[in-house]
């Protein structure tokens, strides 16, 4: 009995914390066979060639490579520099947007006094508070986007990409959040 009480239990959270993240999406190329790479090597993506200017998202920076990083290796890739199977670059957007909300609206509750002449009494009805609709307005929220592309190192073709947008709790994306969208999306390079 307690062996069903833990594993249920354990479902439970599973499925909650399953269902907070946000949702990933990928694109793959169907010619491309994903269990022939095993080597990786990073690439910087600028706007065009004579930008040398240098990313205002290093803190970003370094945490997605070490997040992808530790993903890849537990999968079995290795990061090398020279003559990689796959190119790899990433891009993180973060963005203000507002989400629509609505909190339910009750009256007031009141009570109404009376005089009762049959019993010569007065009286005190009690009037509870009643639903009248929903106020419904929009909270500014931002959320991040990170996307994963990788790119096949011999014809710098785009064989999979993968990205995903969640909910940011404060005002930068933090280690935690890039970490958790890292693993949401690498879970789905091992389902292609």
């Amino acid at each position: 009995m307690k062996q069903i009480k833990f594993l249920s239990i354990a479902a439970l959270t599973t499925f909650s914390l399953l269902s907070c993240s946000g949702p990933v999406h990928v694109q793959k190329d169907d010619s491309a066979n994903l269990a022939n790479y095993h080597t990786y090597m990073w690439v910087d993506s600028r706007a065009n060639d004579q930008d040398k200017s240098a990313k205002p998202t290093a803190y970003v920076d370094l945490s997605v490579r070490n997040a992808v990083n530790a993903e890849l290796s537990k999968r079995g890739w290795k990061e090398v520099p020279d003559n990689p199977d796959v190119l790899l670059s990433y891009d993180v957007l973060v963005e203000r947007t507002t989400e629509r909300q609505s909190d339910p609206v009750y009256t007031q509750p009141f009570t109404r006094v009376y005089y009762n002449p049959y019993t010569r009494r007065w009286g005190t009805i009690y009037y509870p508070s009643r639903f009248i609709g929903y106020q419904t307005y929009e909270v500014p929220v931002k959320e991040g986007t990170v996307t994963l592309t990788m790119m096949d190192a011999k014809t710098d073709k785009t064989v999979w990409q993968g990205w995903t947008t969640e909910r940011l709790n404060y005002s930068r994306i933090t280690e935690k959040e890039i970490s958790k969208s890292v693993k949401n999306i690498l879970q789905k390079l091992e389902a292609s």
